[in-house]
């Protein structure tokens, strides 16, 4: 039966005005959202703070902070809109509202160079104890790129599932089939083509945050990976290397995506640490070497994401472009990772 047009109406039971963690930057255009994780000195995430806890800079000069809300790890992001049908119904609205935190397993494979097989492979072990540490509200996915991009398992909380992923993570054989009980889902947007052509980490990057643009909500990317710049290698990013990362870095801020990096590579140093490093650094997450203490940085990450803020501000009168961000603390002793740019 043919249904008439929905009438959009402000139904909700939360407006986007009084609550700030409802906030979208692709439609609040003259606002910025900056998804910020806030640690004590023993890395613990500190939750009680408001606005006027935090300095904000963009390009270097202050800017007022309009909120500050702290997201728990059980808590959605933002309550579904409604819109009144033509019959008097209340109906919800696209996109779907994750019911809590959103975590992407993103594996960087190498069978070939044994310090990074070794690495992976005990990686894997602690990507499977973190299930063990995750909330029933908790959604996860899993991809791997070795010598292209696969999607291994959509968002799910089924433990089962994602154990299954992470095992053939770590290996070169072929994805399996989208899942169709995922939620939300990522194969709904996920470019399968451009994933296949896929030749460096970056793109998969550029992939994999294009398709998660449409899903509310930050997300909190998982990298077991061992370097960017795989081309250039030593001698540095060549062309593709540099096109590719160009195109990553607006996808990732779009999608509101954190890397938290677990170096795989069993070396005190290697050449393409600094990679590695300088991502998380640009999106606002961590870096950690895993060949020592493995347990501890799985633990680390899984403590730095146990909640996040939201914190809105409007956009300064500047040019059209990229502009730093800087966020510190007032008067309280904390680490805060928070991405590293806006583009305007």
């Amino acid at each position: 039966m043919a249904v008439g047009p929905v009438l959009v109406l402000a139904v909700s039971v939360s407006s986007a005005q009084d609550r700030p963690g409802t906030y979208r930057e692709q439609t609040r255009v003259e606002r910025v959202v900056v998804d910020a994780y806030v640690l004590d000195p023993r890395g613990d995430p500190i939750p009680d703070l408001m606005a006027h806890d935090f300095r904000l800079r963009v390009d270097g000069k202050p800017v007022a902070i309009e909120s500050a809300e702290w997201i728990p790890a059980d808590r959605p992001e933002a309550l579904p809109f409604l819109v009144r049908s033509p019959s008097g119904a209340l109906l919800p609205t696209a996109p779907e509202i994750p019911p809590g935190r959103l975590v992407i397993f993103f594996f960087q494979t190498d069978q070939f160079v044994e310090a990074r097989l070794h690495g992976l492979m005990r990686m894997a072990l602690q990507a499977r104890q973190m299930l063990d540490t995750l909330l029933p509200t908790d959604r996860v996915a899993v991809l791997s790129f070795d010598s292209h991009l696969k999607l291994r398992q959509d968002f799910t909380a089924d433990h089962a599932k994602l154990e299954r992923a992470i095992e053939k993570a770590i290996l070169t054989g072929p994805p399996p089939d989208p899942d169709p009980e995922a939620f939300p889902s990522l194969a709904r947007s996920f470019d399968f083509l451009a994933a296949r052509k896929a030749i460096t980490p970056e793109k998969a990057l550029a992939i994999i945050s294009k398709a998660a643009i449409p899903i509310v909500g930050a997300k909190s990317m998982v990298f077991f990976g061992w370097g960017l710049q795989t081309i250039g290698g030593a001698s540095g990013p060549n062309p593709k290397d540099m096109r590719d990362f160009r195109e990553a870095i607006p996808a990732l801020t779009a999608a509101r995506i954190s890397i938290f990096t677990l170096d795989i590579t069993d070396a005190d140093y290697h050449t393409l640490e600094g990679t590695l490093e300088n991502i998380s650094d640009i999106t606002g997450g961590t870096y950690q070497k895993t060949h020592i203490f493995p347990r501890l940085a799985i633990e680390r990450v899984s403590r730095a994401i146990l909640g996040h803020y939201e914190i809105v501000f409007a956009k300064p009168n500047l040019p059209h472009g990229w502009h730093g961000i800087e966020v510190s603390l007032v008067a309280r002793k904390g680490r805060v990772l928070a991405r590293a740019a806006y583009e305007d």
